[in-house]
């Protein structure tokens, strides 16, 4: 006894000393939950340690996994708390029962919908991101959540995935720059943002089994950049892993992805937490990096195993091979160790806020997101703003005018406090024009996993509409695609380019009956647009989530001007697309294998390289004002590595109404030694300003990201040089060039 008793006395004396007492049972609750924000990372990772060693090997098992569908076990004994998990890039999931998919019916789980992430891209403007973050934090912090699974950083590689509305756009800077205040803002509320999904889970066909092939230079240089910013600049505490292999290996125990690159390399510090049944094997998901192991075989669908939860990879078979010496106990030591880390940032952190749910605030965010997100695609003859006249009438037709887009499109279903739909909208904004509303055609019931055809009668729609835009003076199409399986909706991906639905036939039959027609497309993808003859006006309204309607028409009506730009390209022909030009071995793979064939030359580097003049262009949006940029240039000609590459820019709004203009630099390298895009992003920078109004704005590039992937020596290097730095307002409207030397 007298020996025990000696021990426990000296752990106390040297805890003390780190602020921790480990006095008595009844002060260990106490003991756990002292701020870590009072303690340095030294005392906090020792404080850390001394829990470690009085966990029996069972707790510890306990805390690397699932122990219902959205939480891990805590330790009830030493008042470790349990982690709670909800998804949601774009709002918090309504909460999902304990063991099954099915809701669980509660009635105070009811959110605000912010807009989907490409409009968040769109907007260009990482101040409003900072607001999304703040936001969607506060809501997850009230609904008592310490893990946010979002946001979703992939990069838009084809129009087809049919996930890529969740994720931030075709470009690595944009995404980067975008994703940091994102996550500087959820995190600020005591909940961990876990960016996903790490890594190149690029499409949603065959997901959990697809092998992705490509070269060191596209990994580093496309895929990886906004993961990167997201650990070593936003500080994330944690990140979810992809379902797909990566060079054989699966992407949530991947030696290369997790060990080497997270958390060597970048020096990532949280937590690495499998997408639901993201696991394969014990071995691997104890030495390849994963922390936390979640829904494997307990999706609803799988065993009904008695402690199924204690059958995952690092469960019983974790322990069992620990106990046996096949594993080492340090593998263990390590995964608990970063998941006590995250516990300290988040529920055992002393000064966490409270949260806040559903107020004007994250309304106002909301819509200021959707106002600034929506973009101006044409504009013929100003066919937009539209006025508030008695004497017009206004044919709103389309299923998307009413279509309740929230609770679709997979794990990021929603279930919001309200949604207001476009046609809502437009009629509380348009009080003296003469609204007339029919569907035009029906997509059927909104389901994740299966297609469940409409039973409306097409035609019928189709000829209901025809009638109703001849009547009208003004039509204004609602369509475009929406959250149903093989739509925009996880689980698969598209299976065409064009519009489904039959709404191709039916812009054409009302061209025919009216000329005067405008487009309100909802999609997160770039579709085919054979049909944009027959508008006159098209805008690209995303998934915009609770104040959709209020935004749309606030576009619409003129009260808000535009500026939006487009945070991928839109192709005017599938085969344009890169992944698909070079056939199915790119996209989407031969015998569960896919090679990307089309390497750094993703999105615009591809059009602008092979001089392939896409629909629309990244970076295009219009606005109901004119801007002009002049007087452009850098502040030196010749820099070296140690450099900032100034870029001096004066934008003028020539027009009669305030709005935004984005400028955008992007730099190219000429008479490279190594395969390079034209022009890459590297800085833009969004400027507001009233009607006759200039500014002149200033945009600054470190030499050192110019720097290209060298696969010869595994590490970045800047090429000495000339480089030519393009300044415009889209990847394809150049006002200026300029060359530069590096030396």
């Amino acid at each position: 006894m007298k020996i025990k008793f000696n021990q426990r006395l000296f752990l106390i004396i040297v805890i003390s000393c780190f602020y921790v007492n480990y006095a008595s049972a009844q002060h260990k609750e106490v003991d756990i939950q002292l701020t870590a924000t009072k303690l340095t990372s030294i005392a906090l990772d020792a404080k850390i340690d001394s829990i470690i060693k009085i966990l029996t090997l069972e707790e510890k098992i306990a805390m690397t996994h699932a122990q219902s569908k959205f939480s891990t076990k805590g330790v009830a004994r030493l008042g470790i708390p349990e982690i709670w998990m909800s998804d949601g890039p774009h709002g918090v999931r309504e909460e999902i029962s304990w063991d099954s998919w099915s809701h669980a019916e509660w009635t105070n789980d009811s959110i605000t919908a912010f807009p989907a992430l490409t409009a968040l891209a769109a907007t260009f403007n990482p101040e409003l991101s900072a607001n999304y973050g703040s936001s969607i934090g506060e809501e997850a912090r009230y609904r008592k959540k310490d893990v946010l699974l979002g946001p979703g950083i992939n990069i838009y590689r084809t129009p087809m995935n049919g996930r890529n509305f969740e994720y931030l756009g075709e470009d690595p800077y944009l995404a980067a720059t975008m994703v940091v205040p994102y996550i500087k803002g959820v995190q600020k509320n005591g909940v961990a943002a876990c960016v996903k999904h790490f890594a190149l889970n690029n499409q949603e066909h065959w997901r959990d089994k697809i092998n992705v092939e490509l070269s060191d230079r596209a990994l580093y240089e496309i895929y990886l950049p906004a993961f990167k910013a997201a650990v070593k600049e936003a500080k994330v505490w944690s990140i979810m892993g992809a379902y797909n292999k990566i060079r054989g290996q699966y992407a949530c125990h991947n030696e290369l992805l997790l060990n080497k690159i997270l958390k060597t390399d970048w020096s990532f510090d949280g937590v690495v937490i499998s997408d639901w049944s993201g696991a394969h094997t014990t071995e691997e998901s104890a030495k390849y990096g994963l922390d936390i192991e979640m829904g494997t075989g307990t999706d609803g669908l799988g065993t009904s195993t008695a402690n199924h939860y204690d059958n995952y990879y690092l469960a019983k078979p974790f322990l069992k091979a620990i106990k046996k010496g096949v594993l080492s106990e340090d593998l263990l030591d390590d995964k608990v160790r970063r998941i006590l880390r995250l516990m300290y940032r988040t529920n055992l952190s002393f000064n966490r806020p409270l949260g806040k749910l559903n107020n004007k605030e994250h309304h106002e965010v909301a819509l200021n997101v959707a106002t600034e997100g929506i973009v101006l695609l044409k504009n013929e003859d100003d066919f937009f703003p539209i006025k508030d006249d008695k004497t017009i009438t206004i044919a709103v037709i389309g299923e998307n005018a009413t279509r309740v887009m929230a609770p679709g499109g997979g794990s990021s279903e929603l279930k919001p406090q309200f949604e207001i739909s476009p046609l809502e909208g437009i009629k509380k904004r348009f009080k003296n024009a003469k609204i007339i509303h029919t569907m035009g055609y029906s997509s059927g019931p909104s389901v994740y996993d299966e297609v469940i055809p409409t039973k409306l009668d097409q035609d019928s729609l189709y000829v209901k509409a025809i009638k109703i835009a001849k009547k009208a003076d003004v039509v204004l199409f609602i369509g475009g695609l929406n959250k149903n399986h093989l739509q925009d909706c996880e689980g698969d991906d598209r299976e065409i380019f064009q519009l489904p639905y039959q709404q191709e036939k039916l812009i054409n039959g009302m061209h025919e009956v009216n000329k005067n027609i405008g487009f309100l497309l909802l999609t997160g993808n770039a579709v085919e647009m054979s049909w944009l003859p027959k508008t006159k006006g098209v805008l690209q309204t995303w998934y915009l989530g609770s104040m959709a309607g209020e935004a749309i028409a606030q576009i619409i009506s003129g009260d808000k001007n535009p500026s939006g730009k487009l945070p991928f390209s839109f192709p005017k022909k599938l085969k344009d697309n890169a992944a698909h030009f070079y056939g199915e071995t790119s996209y989407p793979g031969v015998n569960m294998t896919q090679h990307y064939k089309e390497d750094i030359l993703v999105g615009y580097r591809w059009f602008d390289t092979k001089k392939i003049a896409p629909q629309y262009a990244f970076g295009y949006g219009l606005s109901y004002t004119n801007f002009k940029l002049s007087d452009i240039k850098t502040d030196k000609n010749v820099y070296s590595l140690t450099d900032k590459i100034t870029v001096h820019c004066t934008v003028t709004n020539n027009g009669n109404r305030q709005g935004a203009e984005v400028i955008q630099v992007y730099i190219g390298k000429l008479n490279s030694d190594v395969k390079r895009a034209l022009k890459e992003l590297k800085g833009f920078k969004k400027v507001f300003l009233k009607s006759y109004k200039k500014e002149t704005a200033k945009i600054e590039i470190n030499v050192s990201d110019l720097a290209f992937y060298n696969e010869k020596i595994s590490d970045w290097a800047v090429e000495k040089g000339t480089y030519s730095i393009y300044v415009g307002n889209a990847s394809d409207s150049i006002s200026e060039i300029i060359k530069v030397t590096i030396k």
